[in-house]
């Protein structure tokens, strides 16, 4: 199968999973198809999927990935013992686990195409995240607080590992509160990493987006985490990954500091 034989015959397979989708019409243009996959994942509710989808999925998405280029952190050079500073796509990211910046359902963005590190994330490691997720929570029988820290398989992601965290969404002002429930974020995600013996971990800037923390008081807090992180516990790679020139910027700076 090529890659739009895979394309064509996934966004058949999810039409026909749900009756008000039978009347709609693929596409011609290539991008336009791709959108409609990502959206049609997007959408499906959790549950799981054959193994004749997982295969031509898995060999789909994995493709895509290797296309826009994965990038081994071992390929970058530290600023800092330990600390490494990234600018770029964080589903092309080769460690041992990257941190998706959740909501409290923890099942990912259901915004078709949504712009979110979530949707960014969930879209690219297949529907097996969503499916697991759902397990994890139908297990815990409630939301998933805010500071605390999940991990999951990463699938079809070049890392092995999603550490699912829920950030502060600020309205107002900033708070204490906000800032160490951002804290507890990067704290919980590290310490579930070293719990499970994990070596590398790539953090997204948690709550910056659509929750509102504020870049610079967020990057504050992070580096701050981290590097007390660190001071305790030596041996573990931290990539602090930034898809943003602002972001990259306050990040250089910060941890070019001392």
């Amino acid at each position: 199968m090529t890659q739009t034989d895979r394309r064509f015959w996934l966004i058949r397979e999810l039409i026909k999973e749900q009756s008000s989708y039978v009347s709609m019409k693929i596409p011609v243009d290539e991008q336009q198809q791709k959108e409609m996959l990502r959206s049609l994942f997007n959408i499906r509710m959790p549950k799981a999927v054959s193994c004749d989808f997982c295969e031509i999925q898995d060999a789909y998405l994995q493709e895509e990935i290797k296309g826009k280029g994965i990038i081994d952190f071992a390929e970058l050079k530290p600023i800092k013992d330990g600390i490494y500073l990234w600018q770029g796509d964080i589903t092309t990211l080769r460690c041992d686990a990257v941190v998706n910046a959740a909501n409290s359902e923890l099942l990912g963005c259901f915004v078709p195409c949504h712009c979110c590190i979530d949707n960014a994330i969930h879209s690219a490691a297949g529907l097996q995240l969503r499916d697991e997720c759902n397990r994890l929570m139908q297990t815990q029988g409630h939301g998933e607080p805010t500071g605390q820290a999940k991990i999951t398989r990463a699938y079809n992601l070049p890392c092995q590992h999603v550490l699912h965290t829920v950030g502060p969404i600020v309205k107002g002002a900033l708070t204490k509160k906000h800032c160490a429930k951002l804290q507890s974020c990067y704290r919980a995600c590290l310490e579930l990493a070293a719990e499970k013996k994990l070596h590398s971990v790539a953090f997204c800037c948690i709550s910056t987006g659509v929750f509102n923390f504020p870049n610079q008081q967020a990057a504050q807090i992070a580096v701050a985490a981290v590097r007390e992180f660190l001071s305790r516990n030596g041996g573990m790679k931290v990539i602090f990954n930034v898809f943003k020139d602002t972001d990259y910027k306050i990040y250089r700076e910060l941890l070019y500091a001392d």
